[in-house]
C-alpha cells in the first residue's frame, strides 16, 4: 500500500492481487457452504417451564433478582405483550416447534404427544444446513431412540433431553439413549451442554440452532444454597398462606407455606437467569453474538403453588392473562441496536414462520397460526394483521371416538423418572388419538380470540359465558364489556368460529395429504 499526495492510500498489485483472492474464496465458499454463518444467522430458542409474566425484576416483581433477563430487556426487543399459545406445557412446547395451535395435531394437554407427520422449526433448519440440537424438557413424546416424536425424529441432529421436567442432578437421555444422571444444578448442566454444541457447530463452520427448555421453575422447587439464601427474607405474611404441591421426599403432593415454597421457587428462577448469563457470556467472547438471535419466554403461567402478587387475572391452566401472557424477550445486537419495548400482541406460534424468513426458508405449506415477526424486529410493524386464538380443547367431550391411538402404545411409554409421581409412576407415558368427523359439540371449551385491541373469551365458566376485555385500558381484565360491545363480541365470534372450524379440519388429518 503507498500513500497518495492528498493523504489518501491505495494498493499495490500484491494488495489487490491478495484482495481477488479473497474475494474468490469467499464467493467458493458461499456456493460451495450455502449454510455458513456469515450468511445467516444463528438462533437459540430458551423457554422457563412455568415461568409467569410477573417473574421478573424487570416487570416490576418485588423479591425475583433476574439480572441477565433484566439486562436483555433494557437492551434487547421487549415483548409485554408475548403469549403462550396454551395455558398449559405441552400445547405450547408443540406451537414452538410447528407454528401451529397445538389443537390441530392433538396436543390437547401435558402429556398428550406431537404426531410425527408435523413439520418443525429443526425440520426447516436443518434442510437449510444448520446443526440443530435439543436440550432440556421435551414433553411432547418420549425422548427415547424408538419414539417416532423424539427430538430426533423432530428434526435435531442432537440431544440431550427429558420427557419432561427435572429438578438439581436430572436424569436425562442423550440421543435417545439410556436415562443418566448428571450431577449439578439442571440449567446449568442444560447450558453447558448447548456451548458445547455451539462450539462444535462454530468450529465446523455451521449456523445453529439451540432449542434450550429448562426444567425451572417447575414444581417440585429446589435450590442451590447460595440462591436460597438470597430470599430468607422473604415477607412473614406468606408464612401464613398455604400451597399444595409435590414432595421432593415421596413425589406425592403436600401443603407448605407459601414463604418456603416461593423461596424454593425463585432461588430455581435465579438459577436460570443465571445459566443464560453464562450462555450470553460465552457468545459474546466467541464472537457469536452478534449474530445470534437469542429468544427467551415462558410456555405458560404461573401456577397456584407460586403466586405471590401478580397485576394479571387468572393462572396457570386458565385463559386469562395469568394463565397465558409469559415474558418474551429478543436478542439480536446486529438487527435489534437500539432497545424497544414492544405493546403489540405477539405468540410462541410466531416463533417458526420468524426464524424460517431469517434463514430463508419457505414455511409448510399447510395451516400456520403464526406468522413473521421479522417486521416488528426491525421496527416497522404497527399493529398484529392477524389475531391470535387460544382453546383449551375438551378432549373429553370425544368419547368414545377418542379410541383409535395415532402411535402405537408401547412408543409412547416415557423412561426419564422424575420426582412427581403420576398413577405411581415416576416416568410419563404419551397419547395422541385419530380424529375422524367434525362433530358440534367438539367446538366446545373455554377459547379465546384476542385482537390488537380486544380480547373475547367464551366458555371460561360455560358455554353461555361471554366475556370482552379492551387490554389497553384494563390488563387486569376486570371490566367485562360484553353487554355494551355486542356488535364486537359478534364479529370477534364469527372469526373465532371460523378458525375453530379450520384448526378441527387440521385435526382430522387432511394437512397431511
Amino acid at each position: 500500500m503507498r500513500l497518495l499526495a492528498d493523504g489518501s492510500r491505495t494498493m499495490n498489485n500484491d494488495g489487490i492481487n491478495r484482495r481477488l483472492v479473497l474475494s474468490c474464496l469467499t464467493a467458493l465458499l458461499a456456493l460451495l457452504l450455502p449454510a455458513q454463518a456469515i450468511d445467516r444467522p444463528n438462533f437459540i430458542l430458551l423457554m422457563g417451564d412455568d415461568h409467569g409474566w410477573e417473574e421478573t425484576g424487570y416487570n416490576g416483581h418485588a423479591y425475583l433478582r433476574t439480572p441477565v433477563l433484566d439486562e436483555m430487556a433494557a437492551t434487547g426487543l421487549r415483548l409485554d405483550r408475548f403469549y403462550a399459545a396454551h395455558p398449559n406445557c405441552s400445547p405450547t412446547r408443540g406451537s414452538v416447534l410447528t407454528g401451529r395451535h397445538p389443537n390441530r395435531f392433538g396436543t390437547f394437554a401435558p402429556n398428550w404427544s406431537i404426531r410425527p407427520e408435523e413439520i418443525t422449526v429443526a425440520h426447516l433448519l436443518r434442510e437449510a444446513g444448520y446443526a440443530t440440537g435439543h436440550f432440556g424438557k421435551w414433553h411432547v413424546g418420549p425422548v427415547k431412540a424408538t419414539s417416532p416424536t423424539n427430538p430426533g425424529a423432530m428434526g435435531f441432529d442432537e440431544w440431550l433431553s427429558h420427557d419432561n421436567f427435572f429438578e438439581l442432578n436430572p436424569i436425562l437421555s442423550r440421543n435417545g439413549g439410556p436415562p443418566t444422571r448428571f450431577e449439578g444444578e439442571s440449567s446449568a448442566i442444560l447450558i453447558d451442554e448447548t456451548i458445547r454444541f455451539i462450539r462444535r457447530s462454530n468450529q465446523r463452520g455451521t449456523p445453529f440452532l439451540a432449542v434450550v427448555w429448562f426444567g425451572s421453575p417447575h414444581e417440585p422447587y429446589s435450590g442451590l444454597p447460595e440462591d436460597l439464601a438470597l430470599y430468607n427474607n422473604l415477607p412473614v405474611r406468606y408464612a401464613q398462606q398455604v400451597v399444595s404441591l409435590t414432595s421432593n421426599e415421596t413425589g406425592s403432593p403436600v401443603q407448605r407455606p407459601l414463604r418456603d415454597v416461593l423461596r424454593e421457587r425463585y432461588a430455581e428462577i435465579t438459577a436460570m437467569d443465571r445459566a443464560i448469563g453464562t450462555l450470553r457470556t460465552y457468545l459474546k467472547r466467541d464472537g457469536l453474538r452478534d449474530n445470534t438471535l437469542l429468544w427467551y419466554n415462558g410456555d405458560n403461567g404461573t401456577p397456584p403453588s407460586g403466586v405471590a402478587e401478580t397485576l394479571l387475572r387468572g393462572l396457570k391452566s386458565t385463559l386469562y392473562e395469568g394463565g397465558i401472557r409469559v415474558p418474551g424477550l429478543l436478542e439480536w445486537p446486529a438487527r435489534i441496536s437500539t432497545p424497544r419495548v414492544s405493546q403489540l400482541p405477539t405468540v410462541t406460534s410466531d416463533i417458526l414462520p420468524t426464524v424460517a424468513a431469517l434463514a430463508g426458508q419457505a414455511i409448510p405449506n399447510r395451516p400456520l397460526d403464526g406468522i413473521n415477526l421479522e417486521p416488528l424486529i426491525a421496527g416497522v410493524m404497527t399493529s398484529r394483521p392477524t389475531p391470535l386464538f387460544f382453546w383449551s380443547f375438551n378432549s373429553a367431550g370425544l368419547g368414545d371416538r377418542a379410541r383409535e391411538p395415532y402411535i402405537d402404545p408401547d412408543l409412547q411409554m416415557g423412561t426419564t423418572p422424575l420426582v412427581k409421581l403420576m398413577n405411581g409412576l415416576p416416568t410419563r407415558n404419551f397419547q395422541n388419538f385419530h380424529y375422524s368427523a367434525i362433530e358440534a359439540h367438539d367446538f366446545a371449551g373455554p377459547r379465546v380470540i384476542l385482537n390488537n385491541d380486544y380480547k373475547l373469551i367464551i366458555g371460561s365458566s360455560d358455554e353461555s359465558t361471554r366475556e370482552l376485555f379492551d387490554l389497553r385500558d384494563d390488563p387486569a381484565e376486570t371490566r367485562n364489556l360484553a353487554e355494551r360491545e355486542p356488535a364486537v363480541v359478534e364479529a370477534l365470534e364469527k372469526q373465532l368460529r371460523e378458525w375453530q372450524h379450520s384448526t378441527l379440519n387440521s385435526l382430522t388429518g387432511v394437512d397431511y395429504r
